[in-house]
Parts: C-alpha cells; sequence; structure tokens
C-alpha cells in the first residue's frame, strides 16, 4: 500500500482492503479491523484529517456486492469492478458523511437559540458546545472546562434537562446527562431533527 506512490490513494486503499480481507488474519473482527484500517490508511495519505468515513455503513448496506466482487477477484482477478465497489462507497459515505456534519451543525445552533431564549441565564457558547463534544455529559466536564464549578455545573446541566434538552440517567454512582437528539443523528441514517418543545 506504500510501495506504489504512482497509484492513487484511494486505489491503494481497496486493494489493501481486499488483500486483508482475504488473508483474514484474527479469528474475530476481520471486518471492522479491516474498515477501521481504511480510515486510518486515508489519515496516513493525508485525506482524511480525523477517523469519520465510515465506510461501514456502505460495505454493509450492499454486503452481497462485497462478497461477491472479492471472490470475483480471489477466483478470476476482477479487480476493476472492487475498486470501483469502493470508490462508489468511498464517494457515498463521504457525501452522507457531510449531510451529518451539517446537521449536527445546524442541531448545534438551534440548541443555542433555544437555550438562550428558555434559560437565558445559563446560557453560553461554552456551555451549548461542550454538550456537543460526545453524546452525554458529565457534571465534571463542564468543571474541567472552567465553565463552572460542580455545584453550579450541576445546576446547568439539570436546567438543559429541564427544558428538554437532556435526559438525567444515573449509572452506578455517577450521573450522566444524555443528548438524545445527538444519539439520534449519530446512530441512525436520518439527516433530520425534530426541534425542542417549548
Amino acid at each position: 500500500m506504500h510501495n506504489h506512490q504512482d497509484l492513487d490513494p484511494l486505489i491503494r486503499m481497496a486493494a489493501g482492503h481486499y488483500q486483508f480481507e482475504a488473508i483474514h488474519p484474527f479469528t474475530d473482527g476481520n471486518g471492522r479491523t479491516g474498515r477501521i484500517l481504511n480510515s486510518l490508511y486515508l489519515i496516513s495519505e493525508g485525506l482524511l484529517h480525523q477517523p469519520i468515513l465510515y465506510l461501514s455503513r456502505y460495505i454493509i448496506k450492499n454486503k452481497s456486492s462485497y462478497y461477491f466482487l472479492q471472490l470475483d477477484v480471489t477466483v478470476k482477478g476482477q479487480w476493476k469492478p472492487w475498486i470501483l465497489y469502493m470508490l462508489t462507497g468511498v464517494t457515498e459515505t463521504a457525501i452522507w458523511t457531510s449531510e451529518k456534519i451539517k446537521t449536527i451543525k445546524q442541531l448545534i445552533e438551534h440548541t443555542a437559540d433555544y437555550v438562550r431564549k428558555e434559560a437565558p441565564k445559563i446560557y453560553s457558547r461554552e456551555l451549548v458546545d461542550i454538550i456537543f463534544n460526545q453524546p452525554y455529559c458529565r457534571i465534571s466536564k463542564l468543571d474541567d472546562a472552567g465553565i463552572a464549578m460542580r455545584q453550579i455545573a450541576a445546576t446547568y446541566l439539570r436546567t438543559l434537562r429541564d427544558i428538554g434538552i437532556l435526559k438525567e440517567m444515573k449509572v452506578g454512582r455517577e450521573v450522566l446527562f444524555i443528548h438524545p437528539k445527538l444519539m439520534e443523528l449519530l446512530k441512525g441514517d436520518s439527516n433530520e431533527f425534530s426541534p425542542y418543545r417549548s
């Protein structure tokens, strides 16, 4: 994959992915590992800055073609259809990911407007941004970020819960504040979200 610099990195990725899957080095987890290696390879080649190209979605959705085309490479040496399949996967996944990112940015702006309107006393852009770092938030996260000390941070998160942005969940002795709309966007195929209710 690294020796043939005359070939486009995406073609090298497709060939490398086939070869990894054909070798099948592990007793379990080859598919997941192979798909993760795709993203890591694209990062190493400077085509991605973060591993956000989730090719697994495309491969799983088109699983029968995935296996059929791999077998065609193994049995008949038919590389072109396999490489085109992978390039189509990269294209479709990049478009889907761009739309997903755009929708998450829209949700961030919608959330900022909603907090500004419904809870102006606690509103800060830093508070809104931090609840989008992950689909859940801990009280300590606000404290660590310098947004608010622990007791006030708990009040902020409970206010966001009360206005319908977060849901509080006890996990062992810890309290987590889950962000359901962000979770739905990250998990689902949809690139839409419903507005918060006043």
